[in-house]
């Protein structure tokens, strides 16, 4: 059976690649170990996890973790944002010239990942543009932790029905997915960790997938590792 290691950026992404894509994953042979935050410092020789905006100590902990596993059958993927990406990230300036096509543009930048760690078991995935936008599938699944909260969930709703996929939701620092769930349902802020992977539960892999077409071919990639 081909193992797999999922590096998440947050603990929302590590919650929902434990509770969502782990089960999901075991169904075509491929194993998930639990997912780990990526490394974004090291300070006295402890790696430092989540959240981190810099992007030599995410590499550097990829590559130790491809110098430790070094079978065939062990493979390695991300579960990172394109909002905000690292300052730092290879191919970024040539991306950036895509910015008018997302879709591209993120392809782009996953190139250019998988040639710096230069290792075919690598699988780079970024997020467009952040893992709020798997909730925009369908939004109203909201109410289930968000009662009385019909007007703002419409609100939700009529973003959703407004783009072609919720991933070409923008990255705008005002726009970005998760900042247009916090603004009609600030408590989200501090409790994303928890809702969020729970929201995507009710939504469904399958919705998702059929909203998402980046996040499709990612999973459908892993779902071949056997």
């Amino acid at each position: 059976m081909p193992r797999l290691y999922l590096f998440a950026e947050g603990t929302t992404e590590l919650t929902f690649a434990d509770t969502v894509l782990k089960p999901h994953l075991a169904n075509f042979g491929v194993y998930l170990h639990p997912p780990v935050l990526i490394a974004h410092a090291k300070r006295k020789g402890r790696v430092h996890r989540g959240g981190g905006r810099k992007y030599i100590p995410m590499k550097t902990d990829i590559l130790r973790f491809l110098a430790q596993e070094k079978a065939g059958d062990v493979f390695f993927t991300t579960m990172i944002d394109l909002y905000a990406i690292h300052a730092e990230f290879p191919g970024l300036a040539e991306a950036e010239k895509l910015r008018h096509i997302p879709y591209r543009r993120v392809e782009s930048l996953e190139r250019a990942f998988s040639n710096d760690i230069g290792d075919q078991r690598f699988i780079p995935y970024i997020q467009l543009h952040e893992y709020e936008a798997y909730l925009f599938s369908d939004p109203t699944c909201f109410r289930h932790f968000y009662q009385g909260h019909k007007r703002q969930i419409a609100e939700l709703k009529a973003i959703a029905d407004g783009h072609d996929t919720p991933e070409l939701i923008d990255d705008g620092p005002n726009t970005a997915p998760s900042k247009r769930i916090c603004r009609e349902l600030p408590d989200y802020e501090g409790a994303k960790a928890a809702i969020g992977p729970q929201v995507a539960e009710r939504i469904g892999l399958d919705v998702i997938r059929g909203k998402c077409r980046h996040f499709d071919a990612w999973v459908s990639r892993l779902e071949k590792l056997c």
